[in-house]
């Protein structure tokens, strides 16, 4: 597993930096390799907010992508809450992994049996739209007039579909295909 710790706007001690790799290493046996694993440590100068040690952590596998944010009154308690959250997700994602056989030899094969408050999240809702071409920044102003937290267009500059979404910090993302 490859692990990259690095601070924004901060300098992460060796102690925090020696805490976070025995915790997050113990995920290893979760993921298969290679695993890249990059956290990121931050410190919020808001004095009205006590949780001010944010531990977020993106975990490339061969899978999905799995990704986390805690943030406690210490460094030690959020990459223990990330560290955990981290953990749950990886579980999950390699029990489905393990259990996911629809069909063998055409004979449908029974699920595992769901465990009373880990119950799989379901699709409630089926939504169609038209997708049209236009720019970034029209989608920004569509994203603005639905209200929601992310938009779907086609980018007419290069003909693929796209995402734009709104950020924490107020500001806006755009998510594309790789070419």
């Amino acid at each position: 597993m490859q692990l990259q710790i690095k601070g924004k706007n901060l300098t992460v001690s060796d102690e925090v930096r020696d805490y976070a790799e025995e915790k997050l290493r113990k995920l290893a046996r979760y993921l298969a390799d290679p695993t890249k694993v990059e956290l990121e440590l931050a410190m919020e100068h808001n004095p009205s907010i006590a949780d001010n040690h944010i531990a977020e952590a993106t975990i490339w596998t061969k899978g999905p992508t799995l990704r986390a944010r805690e943030s406690s009154s210490d460094w030690r308690g959020s990459i223990d809450q990330l560290a955990d959250k981290l953990e749950r997700q990886a579980k999950r994602y390699r029990e489905k992994r393990r259990n996911h056989h629809p069909r063998l030899n055409g004979y449908a094969v029974e699920a595992a049996p769901v465990v009373p408050g880990e119950e799989e999240p379901l699709i409630v809702k089926t939504k169609q739209f038209s997708v049209k071409p236009m720019t970034s920044e029209e989608a920004v102003l569509q994203l603005e007039l639905v209200g929601h937290d992310f938009f779907v267009f086609v980018n007419s500059e290069v003909g693929e579909l796209a995402v734009v979404y709104r950020r924490r910090d107020g500001n806006y993302g755009l998510i594309e295909p790789q070419q």
